[in-house]
């Protein structure tokens, strides 16, 4: 079998083994148990219906999330699993039904593959909240689409639902654009939801995948923006993607001279478990919002009340963003020039592999980007 009735992907086995990636045939990965075909790496797409795309893959970014799933850091997955949630490509079929979309056009797909449409959250522009979403890999369809996992983006296709599916607009290269479609709208979403630009005070906490866009948009936006980091070797790329100030949270009491000064602080690290929340929180001005986006392994440190009272401010956190978002960011981005800093790297196993591995090790500067997938997947 092939397209359309398998599609090709690099995937993980065992979590116990989470950076081999192996081409392996499934011929119907249901949501509790597998069969085995072959080696060949060909997995079932869910039911194709009305409102459904097809996408040849050019690209598809390694985002923090796939190592956080296959790492079992997050927990238990579904395996055996083919990750990656931040897909560039080429629409080869659509549904009937579908209007957003033609073939031939270039398009994108990030963290969500589908939702209900229906709720309140998905009418109010809300559908990353909406309680029956379903993930771009590792989530289980129902019964009437199919009842397979989805599968994400280290593939030879993948197969969308059209609200979920994003024409990028011209000007922005594949490799660029593919990060931005996770790593980018989980950043852009609370700076735009929180009203940042002109007058206001930023503070970026990291400066990794998910900071350096966080930097540039918020900059962008109009904002005057810090980075605290505890990489004093950041400090030259934070100022080029806009940053006016950078502190080195290393140093001691160096939140003191801050106190009272951020009207929002946007935390992208993955080591918030090591942090002292109250010297971070002290820095926020009356009413301001420590704002998470990173979501380690580990749990948060110990929080109390109090720690709350001296500025009266907020903590919040958010999940990818929605459509409309989508759109505002990419406008933004061609609007601005705006040019994340990333590496590509050739999708094989062993590109998989090195790619995993320098997002668990933090020394991806600043994001991979899987490529050449026409040469990995020459028969699609």
């Amino acid at each position: 079998m092939g397209y359309p009735e398998t599609f090709e992907g690099f995937m993980v086995r065992d979590q116990a083994e989470w950076t081999e990636f192996h081409k392996q045939e499934v011929a119907h990965l249901l949501a509790n148990r597998f069969l085995l075909i072959d080696t060949i790496s060909k997995f079932a797409p869910k039911k194709f219906q009305d409102r459904d795309i097809d996408i040849k893959i050019e690209c598809c970014g390694v985002c923090g999330s796939d190592v956080h799933t296959i790492s079992k850091g997050w927990g238990e997955a579904p395996m055996p699993l083919c990750v990656g949630h931040e897909v560039i490509g080429t629409a080869v079929k659509v549904g009937d039904k579908v209007t957003t979309v033609n073939v031939g056009d270039r398009v994108g797909v990030g963290a969500q593959i589908w939702s209900c449409l229906e709720c309140k959250m998905c009418k109010s522009d809300n559908e990353n909240y909406c309680p029956n979403m379903i993930d771009t890999y590792g989530a289980p369809y129902p019964d009437y689409m199919g009842g397979v996992i989805s599968q994400g983006g280290y593939a030879s296709h993948i197969r969308a639902h059209e609200y979920f599916t994003f024409r990028i607009p011209e000007g922005i290269p594949s490799h660029e654009a593919a990060p931005m479609l996770c790593a980018g709208l989980t950043v852009f979403s609370p700076l735009l939801r929180a009203g940042i630009g002109p007058g206001k005070k930023v503070a970026i906490v990291g400066v990794g995948g998910l900071g350096h866009f966080a930097v540039m948009f918020a900059a962008a936006m109009g904002a005057d923006v810090t980075v605290l980091s505890h990489s004093p070797d950041k400090e030259e790329d934070a100022k080029k993607f806009g940053a006016k100030e950078f502190i080195l949270t290393k140093d001691e009491d160096w939140s003191k001279p801050l106190a009272f000064t951020f009207d929002f602080m946007l935390n992208t690290a993955d080591a918030t478990h090591k942090f002292d929340l109250a010297a971070y929180m002290s820095t926020l001005a009356v009413n301001g919002e420590m704002h998470h986006v990173g979501l380690p392994d580990e749990a948060l440190p110990p929080i109390k009340a109090q720690m709350f009272a001296p500025n009266g401010c907020k903590m919040g956190g958010s999940h990818i963003g929605s459509r409309p978002e989508m759109f505002k960011m990419l406008d933004l981005v061609k609007e601005k020039g705006l040019k994340p800093q990333i590496e590509q790297v050739s999708i094989s196993e062993e590109g998989c592999r090195k790619a995993v591995e320098g997002v668990h090790d933090n020394s991806v500067r600043y994001r991979y980007c899987l490529v050449g997938y026409d040469k990995a997947f020459p028969n699609r």
